[in-house]
């Protein structure tokens, strides 16, 4: 897929309206925990910074409008990006100024007064019920902010909500386009998605079949392996007839687990379910535990993590594929008793990339997983974006790409 992104852009005297995805995590003090999003942003931003354009940034921060305070008012400090100021200036080299609205008079006059070099972040979106619903009019509104707009947001980018979709309808097909993480984050998944180096092995985890359906069916098509792991393990094995204790299962999708390992066979894709399991007699970090065969779990004990025999299948396949996609986590690596399987499954994908393949790791919690275990620099990309990369694998448009792609409307 061909991108147009900001390189070939020049920003000088323009203001450049950038969605970013400042989503970071803040502690109880409002410091930020994790600011791997920012950084991300940062080379669109320097480049225009650097053209002599001027910046304003958009971004959402948590569901303000779904979790409310207990007397049922928005937590505006809370979810205020005020407190991404000081960090996102110290990590531009910048002083970011702030407004307190998106759509106020005050905030048109501070973007409106900009000069070249200056940048601008623009209050919470989500304070406004018209940012998730695509509201044109809020839309419109928006696009007052920038001569040109660049969508930096991949994780947000499979919603179709009004910063990251709607408002590139207000601008020229010449004046809206891709930021530098947009277009690598694109690039990357197409890399594995439609040019993969056989073999192609898919990591898969998680706690449920459904969440991760679709993009079983469309790997099927395309890679060699597919490796299970995490809770989803456990409703194969049922529907096999295994016997899984306690562990999680979905029993409405037993039919369906037996149609994608039928389907698997039919394609030649290896399906491989992990064959032994660490095992808890309870959901908790100081449970006890053992090891059993994945598919005879005694009655009152659930399946938490691979054990070392399926840590070894799996890491055989991984270390001998060209091309590795990882999506969700082997089992409750969050608990030390149940992190064994996912770490030694980040291992082997940073094995196997120093060995040359190409791999790529999306999904909130596997991201986590290599970040936790100070691999993330040894795989060859992780991805920002968890439900619009997993959306991307599923094959669907994802509407802020579809909108930068589209004619447009002129703006007025």
């Amino acid at each position: 897929m061909s991108l147009k992104t900001v390189e070939n852009f020049d920003f000088k005297g323009k203001r450049a309206l950038i969605r970013v995805d400042f989503n970071v995590p803040l502690d109880k003090q409002f410091n930020i925990t994790d600011d791997s999003r920012i950084k991300g942003a940062l080379p669109t931003i320097r480049k225009i910074l650097k053209d002599g354009g001027s910046v304003v940034l958009m971004s959402h921060l948590g569901r303000p409008l779904k979790k409310l305070k207990e007397d049922g008012t928005v937590d505006y400090n809370k979810h205020s990006l005020k407190h991404l100021v000081q960090r996102t200036s110290d990590l531009l080299g910048v002083p970011v100024q702030f407004a307190d609205d998106c759509i106020s008079d005050k905030a048109f006059a501070m973007s409106s007064a900009l000069k070249p070099g200056e940048v601008l972040l623009l209050e919470n979106l989500r304070f406004y019920k018209e940012e998730e619903k695509g509201d044109a009019a809020f839309a419109e509104k928006l696009s007052k902010h920038g001569d040109v707009y660049v969508n930096d947001a991949f994780g947000t980018a499979h919603r179709a909500h009004a910063s990251t979709t709607i408002v590139a309808n207000y601008y020229t097909e010449a004046n809206k386009m891709f930021g530098y993480l947009m277009a690598d984050e694109v690039r990357n998944a197409d890399k594995v998605l439609r040019s993969a180096e056989k073999p192609f092995t898919a990591i898969l985890g998680g706690a449920k079949v459904s969440d991760k359906i679709l993009i079983i069916e469309n790997l099927l098509d395309r890679a060699n392996n597919i490796l299970i792991g995490g809770g989803m393990a456990y409703t194969f094995f049922k529907a096999m007839g295994g016997k899984i204790g306690n562990s999680l299962v979905e029993d409405d999708k037993l039919e369906l687990a037996l149609q994608l390992i039928e389907k698997a066979q039919q394609k030649g894709v290896q399906l491989l379910l992990p064959i032994d399991s660490i095992i808890a007699d309870k959901f908790d970090a100081a449970a006890n535990t053992a090891t059993s065969d994945s598919n005879h779990i005694p009655d009152g004990w659930m399946g938490l993590d691979i054990a070392n025999n399926a840590i070894y299948d799996f890491s055989q396949v991984i270390l001998n594929s060209k091309t590795i996609l990882w999506n969700g986590p082997m089992g409750v690596f969050e608990m030390d008793k149940f992190q064994q399987g996912t770490k030694a499954i980040a291992e082997a994908v940073a094995n196997a990339t120093q060995k040359g393949a190409f791999s790529l790791v999306g999904g909130g919690d596997s991201v986590a997983a290599v970040h936790k275990f100070n691999l993330a620099d040894k795989v060859s990309y992780v991805s920002t974006g968890g439900g619009a990369m997993l959306e991307y694998f599923e094959g669907k448009e994802l509407p802020g790409i579809k909108a930068i792609m589209s004619p447009a409307q002129p703006k007025a």
